[in-house]
C-alpha cells in the first residue's frame, strides 16, 4: 500500500514538472516570434522637404540681356560731352567703343580700360602687348575708361590726318565712319560700314542731335567750367599750368590720366574732373 503511494505520487510530479516545462516553452516560443515580428515592421520613408519655386516677390530684376544696349547706357554720357567739347559725333564715338572694345568686354578693354585700340606710338603713360596687325604690339592703358575716352578725342584732335573730318556736318556720321577709315584709324574695308551699322540699328544718332539741341540728359544741369581744357605752350611745365589754375600737379595728373610730367606742345590738359 505504501509502495502504490509513493509511486503515484511521483508520476504526480513527473507530469507536473514536464507540464511546466512545455508551458515555458511555449512562452518562450511565443516571444521569440513576437521579436521577429516588430524587426520586419517595415520602416517609415522620411518626407523629403518640398522645394518651391520662386515666387514672383523674389524674382531678380533683368539687366537688359543685350551688351550693346548696356555698354551705350553706361557710356553715353561721356561721348556726348566730348561731342561738345571736340565736336566729333556722339553717334561715331560710341559706335568706335562698341565696335574695338567688343562692347566693353574684350581683352584689350579689361585689361587696360583701352576702349578704342589707340596704340603706343608717342604715349608715356602704361602700356600693355596686344596682338593686334602684328604680334604683342603695345598699346595705352588707362586707370578709368573716362580717360581712354578723352585720350581718343586727343588722338584725333592732334593729328593733322583727321582734320578734314571736322569740317563735316557736325551730326554726320557716315562721313565720319568713312573719314576714319580713308585717315587710316582701320584697316578693315568695312570699318565705316560696320560703323554706320552700328549707329543706324541702335539709333545712337539720336545722341548727336541732343546735343545739337542743347537738350543732352544730364547736361543741362553741369557746368560748362567742368569739361574746360588748356593747351600747352611753349615754357609750360605742369607745376606752372597747376599753379596759374590754383591746383595741384598731382591733381591736374589725374584729371588728365598722366603718369610721369612730360606734355607736349599743343597737348591739351583738363582742369576739371570729367565725372
Amino acid at each position: 500500500m505504501l509502495k502504490r503511494s509513493l509511486l503515484f505520487v511521483l508520476l504526480l510530479s513527473v507530469s507536473l514538472v514536464g507540464c511546466k516545462s512545455k508551458k515555458k516553452a511555449t512562452a518562450k516560443k511565443r516571444t521569440t516570434t513576437h521579436k521577429v515580428d516588430r524587426s520586419h515592421k517595415p520602416k517609415e520613408t522620411p518626407k523629403r522637404p518640398e522645394v518651391k519655386g520662386p515666387t514672383k516677390t523674389e524674382e531678380t530684376p533683368q539687366v537688359s540681356s543685350d551688351p550693346i544696349a548696356n555698354y551705350i547706357d553706361t557710356y553715353k554720357q561721356y561721348a556726348m560731352d566730348d561731342m561738345l567739347q571736340y565736336g566729333i559725333p556722339a553717334s561715331i564715338k560710341l559706335a568706335q567703343g562698341i565696335l574695338e572694345s567688343g562692347s566693353g568686354r574684350g581683352s584689350l578693354s579689361i585689361r587696360a580700360n583701352n576702349h578704342f585700340g589707340i596704340k603706343c606710338h608717342d604715349w608715356t603713360g602704361e602700356s600693355v602687348r596686344h596682338d593686334d596687325d602684328e604680334l604683342q604690339e603695345c598699346f595705352r592703358k588707362y586707370s578709368h575708361v573716362k580717360y581712354s575716352y578723352r585720350d581718343h578725342s586727343l588722338f584725333l584732335t592732334q593729328r593733322s590726318r583727321y582734320r578734314p573730318l571736322f569740317s563735316l556736318e557736325k551730326d554726320d556720321y557716315k562721313g565720319w565712319a568713312r573719314g576714319l577709315r580713308r585717315a587710316g584709324y582701320a584697316t578693315d574695308p568695312k570699318y565705316p560700314e560696320k560703323l554706320i551699322n552700328l549707329i543706324e540699328r541702335y539709333q545712337l544718332y539720336r545722341y548727336d542731335a541732343m546735343v545739337l539741341s542743347g537738350g543732352q540728359s544730364d547736361m543741362s544741369d553741369r557746368k560748362t567750367d567742368k569739361i574746360t581744357t588748356y593747351t600747352v605752350q611753349k615754357g609750360d611745365t605742369l607745376y606752372s599750368i597747376a599753379r596759374r589754375y590754383n591746383m595741384t600737379v598731382d591733381t591736374l595728373k589725374e584729371y588728365n590720366g598722366l603718369r610721369s610730367n612730360e606734355i607736349q606742345i599743343g597737348q591739351k590738359l583738363y582742369l576739371h574732373s570729367v565725372e
